[in-house]
């Protein structure tokens, strides 16, 4: 049975598209601040599994508001998470990768400036688009993949001269933070369509299912600790190099995991290409403030070139609030449709 439609109001969209603008922006601009000065830096693998912790929290407030009561909040817990092993197994992909998301994009700010990160991190957007294509039988306009390319054309003059010298005197190493940028991206496109097909495939509640998410992604990440920091960890402690600053990137990401649920479910692609293209903005400002960041006139074509790509492709074509039905076309007639 497919689910109900949810008509959300347009002052519920502008709200939804200034909290991530500002949290987007925000966030890479801290989370490079973190990773970039201070001697005693934190693991960020321990970052992640709070963040992912806080997040269960909060959403198990917003469960227990929209239950009503706690019988009623313990009586969904019971059926939809604990008694439901084969969902729970089912959400575990995506905290999986999101795991590994969240760890690359840690990897890719302490090693690249935090306007060249947002930049470039928009490569997700022709990621998504072939996801969506091949996984939710969705079929894209000529105009959205020429927002596409467009988009590869912005990045690849973001990459090919990002920025001139900037104040961080931090080791560097260029090709590693593109590399867990292009791991990212592939992350990011695909946990994103597989989180939205599992969510808008039934009528469950959001924040059941994301208590399911983030119920694994604990697990996920608390072994990605022990992997990759144990036995520094056990050493130095799991809150070793934490400031206020730390604490305010996992804040930020919290308050962003719980948006981007939020809009999966209820908005459109126009406003989450709005967010972006702001947010590369208001990122690239605090660079040029913070960090010393020199933009160059190739950077600023190739910021140029991202934003307009973003908003093409968000260009409202279809409803995106459901899955599409299965068509009888192959995914190779579905990627050649425009």
């Amino acid at each position: 049975m497919s689910p109900p439609k949810e008509n959300v109001s347009l002052l519920f969209k502008l709200y939804c598209l200034t909290v991530m603008t500002l949290v987007a922006a925000t966030y890479t601009v801290v989370l490079r601040y973190t990773r970039t000065v201070g001697t005693e830096l934190y693991f960020s693998m321990t970052a992640v599994c709070i963040t992912e912790v806080i997040k269960l929290f909060l959403s198990v407030g917003i469960l227990a508001k929209e239950t009503g009561s706690l019988a009623r909040l313990i009586t969904s817990l019971k059926e939809n998470v604990f008694g439901s092993p084969t969902e729970l197994l089912k959400l575990s992909v995506s905290s999986l990768v999101y795991g590994l998301q969240n760890n690359m994009a840690f990897v890719a700010l302490s090693n690249l400036d935090a306007a060249v990160y947002q930049v470039t991190y928009q490569l997700k957007i022709p990621c998504t688009a072939l996801c969506t294509v091949l996984m939710l039988n969705r079929t894209l306009s000529k105009l959205q993949w020429f927002s596409v390319f467009m988009l590869c054309g912005g990045v690849t003059l973001v990459q090919w001269k990002p920025a001139q010298a900037t104040k961080v005197q931090v080791e560097q190493n260029p090709w590693l933070g593109f590399g867990a940028i292009a791991v990212a991206v592939l992350c990011s496109g695909f946990a994103g369509v597989y989180f939205e097909k599992v969510l808008k495939s039934s009528d469950t509640s959001l924040w059941v299912r994301n208590i399911q998410m983030y119920l694994s992604g604990i697990v996920v990440t608390l072994f990605g600790v022990y992997m990759s920091d144990g036995a520094q960890v056990l050493e130095k402690g799991f809150f070793y190099g934490y400031t206020y600053y730390v604490w305010f990137v996992i804040f930020l990401a919290s308050v962003g995991g719980l948006y981007t649920s939020v809009v999966v479910k209820y908005t459109d692609n126009i406003m989450k290409g709005f967010s972006a293209a702001a947010a590369i903005v208001l990122s690239t400002m605090a660079s040029v403030a913070l960090f010393g960041l020199q933009i160059t006139v190739t950077f600023s074509l190739g910021a140029l070139l991202v934003c307009v790509s973003i908003y093409l492709y968000g260009l409202p074509r279809q409803d995106t609030m459901k899955i599409q039905p299965s068509e009888t076309k192959s995914s190779k007639e579905r990627l050649a449709t425009v």
